[in-house]
């Protein structure tokens, strides 16, 4: 029986893949194809607690890639299962705000909004050419990593700037993660009983990369990332927000090309280029233990400013129901989470440390005593969304 969606979210140099039964979230095959394009490209399958590696054929590309996957589904007797392909696609502008269908006009579309995501959409528009190469007449579904978002009013997503920058370039604040910040918030209504339309939550999402969403009634109302996901929250390897003026100084005073300037804000700074060590928070909190000083700065400034976006956000409600911790970081450092909520007693907020040290790996529940405001620690699951919304697209087509 055809009830199975194979979710692919491709990188530049990357492919992951999923085969999940989306009634249920299970994870039936799951795998990720590295260092494409590179004669050392090789796959990762996990398929029944097991996991193979096997190399890709020459040209070592996303085409190449999706073939060997479709060899070992065809092995395993998989392929027949496939009811759709769902694809992770991180940028679709103004233009979508649901899952969608994908045929001609929507591959065009994905292509022409590669300028406002140069590192992400070509290559997820890659992973979509490979699979129907691959599959034919199956159905192909994008689902947006900016859909969630499309929710926010003109007064959050509109930048200071002249409007017609708006009007004729779509020059806003899109943010990303939304897939993340919804299935979470879907969660985490569900543990307090209330439908999502009834919920209220600040979200954040902690990782190599990081967010807050405000989520009024279900809805995202503002986030932090921006045009690009460089606006925001310091990342790891990312800036965040810093002052324009800065750019300008780079370049005028001290001889910085521009290229070298987006290397500087993308690739050099962050938890990075602060603690001159890492960009893994893992490491930064073992070497703080240890005096590493700069280590210590980076963490400091990282939790701080989660703290003030998170507080912020608060502006956005008259009732709040909790504020959800997900993403590498948010869902196994107890360290940045207590950190964080130490910050915030103004909210009520305050962390049970025994809670928090459990609620990590995998482990999901409410850190805050009985008396503070919820906040839970809820592992994300971006590939079971893509999923789900894929299959209920369908259904409801037919």
């Amino acid at each position: 029986m055809k009830n199975n969606i194979l979710v692919i979210n491709c990188g530049s140099s990357s492919l992951k893949f999923s085969l999940i039964t989306p009634s249920s979230g299970e994870t039936l095959v799951s795998g990720l194809a590295e260092r494409l394009l590179t004669n050392e490209a090789q796959l990762t399958i996990k398929h029944n607690e097991q996991k193979q590696t096997a190399n890709i054929p020459s040209p070592f590309d996303h085409q190449k890639a999706i073939e060997a996957v479709v060899v070992f589904l065809k092995e395993q007797s998989l392929t027949e299962q496939i009811f759709a392909v769902g694809h992770r696609v991180v940028h679709g502008g103004e233009k979508y705000s649901q899952p969608t269908l994908i045929d001609d006009d929507v591959k065009n579309n994905i292509d022409e909004l590669a300028k406002l995501a140069p590192l992400h959409n070509p290559a997820n528009l890659q992973g979509v050419l490979a699979a129907e190469a691959v599959f034919g007449r199956i159905p192909q579904v994008a689902i947006f990593d900016t859909a969630f978002h499309q929710t926010m009013p003109a007064k959050a997503y509109l930048y200071a700037l002249p409007y017609q920058l708006y009007q004729t370039h779509g020059i806003r604040k899109y943010g990303f993660h939304g897939t993340s910040h919804y299935f979470v918030a879907k969660s985490a209504a569900a543990l307090i009983n209330k439908t999502l339309a009834e919920s209220n939550f600040i979200s954040a999402h902690l990782g190599n990369g990081c967010s807050i969403t405000a989520v009024k009634q279900g809805k995202s109302v503002d986030t932090s990332l921006g045009l690009t996901p460089l606006e925001g929250l310091m990342m790891g390897t990312r800036s965040g927000s810093v002052d324009p003026g800065i750019i300008f100084h780079l370049v005028d005073q001290l001889g910085y090309s521009l290229e070298q300037v987006n290397t500087l804000l993308n690739k050099e700074s962050g938890l990075l280029g602060v603690s001159q060590l890492s960009n893994d928070c893992r490491e930064l909190e073992q070497a703080a233990e240890q005096g590493h000083q700069l280590a210590q700065l980076a963490l400091d400034i990282f939790c701080y400013r989660i703290a003030k976006t998170i507080a912020s956000f608060s502006v956005c409600f008259t009732s709040l129901d909790g504020i959800i911790f997900t993403g590498g970081i948010g869902e196994n450092s107890s360290h940045i989470r207590s950190k964080v909520l130490s910050q915030l007693s103004l909210l009520n907020c305050a962390v049970d440390n025994k809670a928090n040290i459990t609620c990590r790996f995998g482990q999901s529940g409410n850190i805050a005593p009985t008396d503070a405001l919820p906040c839970w620690v809820i592992p994300t699951n971006e590939e079971w969304v893509i999923a789900e919304q894929s299959y209920q697209l369908l259904n409801g087509a037919k």
